[in-house]
């Protein structure tokens, strides 16, 4: 399948709401657009989805069978690996090196939970309890049934959307459930290919359901949806509170994985060289739009200058540009929309005092590219510190040994965090008193499939990856019966 016929077919897609324009973030040229499915698409991809788990097509197959799918899945995404990475990059300006990087563990999502397909079982009791009628002991056999959720809805974000739906696909397809799947509306190239290869791997018609709209009509509609049992979310977490609100009429299960202000502590033992590199690349890679990327970060006071003049530096070297530019190392910010949110925190920023070491402009070219910016002397209650830019945008502030940890906690985010020194003990007590659901010791942006993740406090409710990721669409039914 051509990155033409990838645009073909999106722009025949079936719709009754607004035309939407994909632009490339890189050029601002429009390189396709497409109808909003609408209201009713929706309604009939749900009923096709909850039709197919009724009939058990997917879900009724034993579990060895589905795990072959899923083996046939991954090896088709590995077959058009080369393709479906040229279409991410395309849609997202990420350069290509980068788009290939993450693509590589699309597959494995699908062998990993392969392996659980075989997995699913539920505990088994031998009890004895009162009887109703009598004060005799009652023998019983108890045993617990893990089910799937029926139909589920799957919504991807825009910054990483081939490797967000295969996260999501994966474990929903391994538990048996049904779905509907909207990728983001900036950004629903890559999952076009990625239906098609579901279908030609053997995933029977209905299973899995693509809807493509804005997240406010189609995404929406999803949420609300009465025949949906649960909804899986990654996006901002003024979305996801939204999605509370749409799911409270069927009190359906939500799993969300929202926004962060990843905090990144250096302590003046740590590996300098090392520290500042992976520091600055962990806020500037992808221009900062990644949820775990570590915009806030804290140097204790021995090494703040070196710090601050090392994250610098890096940012002056990086290369902006399109994706097929020689020695591009970050691409430019998603949209308009994005652009304008990302200079308005800087503006506000300079108007209260901020000092802007490098950076805080917009790049004189077509695209939307923002140069990587470091910012200090910032107040720790200015929006541009507490809220997220989801751009390349990082602050830098001293501490004092005994102060580092409040600091780093102060916030209502609570994805991601980092820290770097060579203190055994202080590494292992960061591990316990950083209020983060994943914390990183020496190295950021790290990732397995079999370790979960998610948020604490507002960066979301539930996990993703590993076990927890796959109970997450599982029930849990206990049986009683009376030996």
């Amino acid at each position: 399948m051509t990155m033409q016929n990838v645009l073909n077919e999106l722009r025949d897609r079936p719709g009754t709401g607004e035309v939407i324009p994909i632009i490339n973030p890189a050029t601002e040229e429009q390189i396709a657009e497409f109808k909003d499915c609408g209201p009713e698409a929706v309604n009939e991809a749900v009923a096709r989805a909850k039709q197919a788990f009724e009939a058990g097509v997917w879900a009724g197959l034993p579990a060895r069978e589905r795990a072959k799918i899923m083996w046939r899945i991954a090896d088709l995404i590995d077959e058009h690996a080369d393709e479906l990475a040229r279409i991410d990059s395309l849609n997202t300006g990420m350069p290509l090196v980068q788009a290939t990087l993450g693509l590589s563990n699309c597959a494995e999502f699908f062998r990993y939970h392969a392996g659980w397909c075989t997995k699913i079982n539920g505990n088994a009791f031998d009890i004895k309890t009162a009887g109703i009628a009598s004060d005799a002991w009652v023998d019983m056999h108890t045993y617990t049934r893990k089910e799937p959720y029926s139909v589920v809805g799957l919504i991807f974000p825009w910054n990483g959307p081939i490797f967000n739906a295969c996260a999501k696909l994966a474990p929903a397809l391994a538990a048996g459930c049904s779905m509907v799947v909207k990728p983001a509306e900036e950004t629903p190239l890559s999952a076009l290919l990625l239906m098609r290869l579901i279908t030609q791997a053997g995933v029977p018609e209905g299973v899995v359901n693509l809807l493509t709209g804005y997240g406010h009509t189609a995404g929406a509609a999803i949420t609300a949806h009465p025949d949906v049992e649960k909804v899986a979310f990654t996006g901002s977490t003024e979305i996801g509170k939204e999605i509370v609100h749409a799911a409270a009429g069927n009190l359906k299960k939500v799993a969300l994985e929202l926004g962060g202000k990843s905090p990144v502590l250096i302590y003046d033992d740590a590996d300098l060289r090392k520290a500042i590199v992976t520091a600055a690349m962990g806020i500037f890679v992808h221009s900062g739009q990644g949820c775990v990327c570590g915009s806030r970060i804290f140097a204790q006071r021995g090494v703040y200058e070196q710090v601050v003049e090392g994250i610098a530096a890096v940012a002056n070297k990086m290369k902006l540009g399109s994706p097929d530019e020689d020695g591009c190392a970050s691409g430019p910010l998603i949209s308009a929309k994005q652009l304008t949110r990302v200079l308005g925190y800087i503006d506000e920023g300079k108007s209260g005092g901020v000092e802007i070491i490098t950076g805080g402009y917009r790049l004189d070219r077509k695209g939307y590219f923002v140069h990587p910016t470091v910012l200090t002397n910032v107040d720790p209650g200015m929006r541009l510190y507490q809220e997220e830019i989801f751009g390349p945008v990082v602050t830098i502030t001293p501490f004092d040994d005994d102060e580092a940890i409040a600091m780093a906690n102060d916030t209502t985010y609570g994805l991601a965090a980092a820290a770097w020194t060579n203190d055994l003990s202080r590494a292992h007590r960061l591990g316990k008193r950083l209020h983060a659901g994943t914390v990183s010791i020496n190295c950021q942006l790290v990732f397995d499939h079999a370790v979960p993740f998610g948020g604490y406090k507002q960066s979301g409710w539930g996990y993703e990856h590993g076990h927890e990721g796959i109970a997450s669409y599982l029930k849990t039914k206990s049986v009683w019966a009376q030996i």
